[in-house]
């Protein structure tokens, strides 16, 4: 009898396996990948929402990278990790050599992969649409820093979910917390355009730390220490919490 595979080489090739799964389903990748940019390009041009920034794409861009994460890593994997579970895909994998933190693993770098796709596709649009420029104060490191820390956030809260609710209830719970994200994370609208009681709830929330931690990464300057700390402590405790209950069927 063959030795198992090694944990890593495990979950690489999990991880090559999610991204010919995320292939197939190609209706649910353009709705992910097309959102973001819709929001992009009809806030940034149209100006009906104030911003605060001198041009609406310097504000609008970092909100869309982080609508991006939430749509792909939240929503995206949620649902389907919610109904791989539900039809007894999950149940197969649990009796192969690969654990759940190399499930995890896996399904947070495919999601890595096509988050990594979208920033570039929203990039291309604002330079090329509407006239964006990589300002002289932005920092590379702090954008990638940023997007890691967002993928294990909130791939971290829709494996959680999938891994403990059922598939409808996953469902409907990924789309009204992308809905408040949306609505409530700093991405098409300031946090102080908001009411006092909701913005303080929004300030705590990871997806305006993660609008802002893109923002500073862009150079609108401001200090990404506490946006960071709060990214972490939500990835640490959405996947410390996803690990533990997390359940193959």
């Amino acid at each position: 009898m063959s030795r198992p595979a090694p944990a890593i080489a495990a979950t690489l090739a999990q991880t090559a396996t999610e991204l010919r799964l995320t292939a197939r389903r190609g209706e649910n990748v353009l709705v992910t990948i097309i959102i973001p940019a819709v929001v992009l390009v009809f806030f940034a041009s149209s100006g009906v929402l104030p911003t605060g920034a001198a041009r609406p794409v310097d504000f609008l861009l970092p909100g869309s990278f982080a609508l991006a994460v939430i749509a792909t890593g939240l929503v995206n994997l949620g649902i389907a990790t919610a109904y791989e579970r539900h039809y007894g895909v999950l149940k197969r994998l649990g009796g192969s050599p690969l654990t759940r933190a190399g499930l995890i693993a896996a399904k947070m770098l495919a999601v890595l992969a096509v988050e990594i796709a979208q920033v570039v596709l929203l990039v291309a649009i604002a330079v090329l649409a509407l006239g964006w420029s990589l300002p002289a104060g932005a920092v590379p490191a702090l954008l990638v820093l940023a997007l890691l820390l967002g993928t294990v956030a909130f791939a971290g809260l829709g494996l959680l979910m999938a891994g403990a609710l059922r598939a409808e209830a996953t469902l409907a719970l990924a789309n009204g917390l992308f809905l408040v994200a949306l609505m409530l994370g700093g991405i098409v609208l300031p946090l102080d355009h908001l009411a006092d009681p909701l913005a303080a709830i929004a300030g705590v929330l990871p997806a305006a730390a993660l609008a802002d931690t893109f923002r500073v990464a862009l150079g609108s300057g401001g200090d990404a220490g506490g946006p960071l700390a709060i990214l972490v402590a939500w990835g640490l405790g959405a996947v410390a919490l996803t690990i533990r209950t997390f359940r193959w069927e």
